[in-house]
């Protein structure tokens, strides 16, 4: 018996929506005479859509009355719709089928730990929405990452410690996060940017069932410690 858990992040870990983002936020920045480029979009990896907002009113140095901000989010949020609603499986990312198909075999339950309000959705449109123990999305959380709710209240849904949770991110505030909890950091993606993780990828397929059993032992040498130490 383990007591892992896993927590993986959406967008670049699960599903590439990240040019979807791009696409929906350089409309709206091209109405309000912002420059956006795809590396602008990177600041926004893994950042509730409030403070993507905030990042590129600061990027043109615009302000926007609370009204039309909500105007301006809608609108962002109805144009990134409109792009999701016609994925399917053919987006997930390199290894992720395989991967959940191991965590099934090795008993080890997962959860979707993500900012995105639309997570539900795109689990949904790209046919893993049942696969999944539960989701953690910006509709759960009231602080954004890097602050740790959401990855401390998917812990809570796999019923273990934060301790014995594995996090797979492509983000910056995504693995600052993981950190902030407690949690174990795989970063996927580019290493140099994710330096802070406890371990690097280029992308799940070079996770193996190796990686998964080697904590299963660790707990285990752990536990047998602790009973030993109970017992003298």
């Amino acid at each position: 018996m383990n007591n892992l858990g896993v927590i993986f992040d959406l967008d670049g870990v699960i599903v590439d929506t990240a040019k979807y983002h791009f696409l929906a936020w350089k409309s709206l920045a091209d109405e309000l005479g912002i420059a956006f480029t795809e590396a602008h979009n990177e600041l926004l990896k893994g950042v509730s859509r409030e403070r993507s907002l905030d990042i590129l009113l600061d990027l043109g140095k615009v302000s926007l009355s609370d009204a039309k901000r909500q105007v301006v989010l809608e609108q962002k949020n109805k144009a990134y719709l409109n792009y999701i609603t016609k994925m399917g499986p053919e987006e997930i990312l390199a290894g992720v089928v395989q991967l959940l198909d191991r965590l099934d075999r090795l008993g080890i339950p997962y959860v979707l730990g993500s900012a995105s309000k639309n997570a539900s959705l795109i689990l949904k449109q790209v046919h893993l929405l049942e696969r999944f123990k539960g989701i953690v999305d910006g509709n759960s959380v009231s602080k954004a990452k890097p602050d740790p709710e959401v990855f401390l209240l998917g812990a809570k849904l796999l019923e273990r410690i934060p301790e014995h949770c594995i996090v797979f991110e492509d983000a910056i505030a995504g693995i600052e996060a993981a950190k902030n909890a407690g949690m174990m950091a795989v970063g996927v993606g580019d290493k140099t940017i994710l330096k802070a993780a406890d371990y690097n990828v280029n992308n799940l397929t070079e996770i193996n069932e190796g990686f998964f059993k080697a904590f299963i032992s660790d707990q285990r040498t752990d536990t047998n410690e602790s009973r030993l130490h109970k017992t003298r």
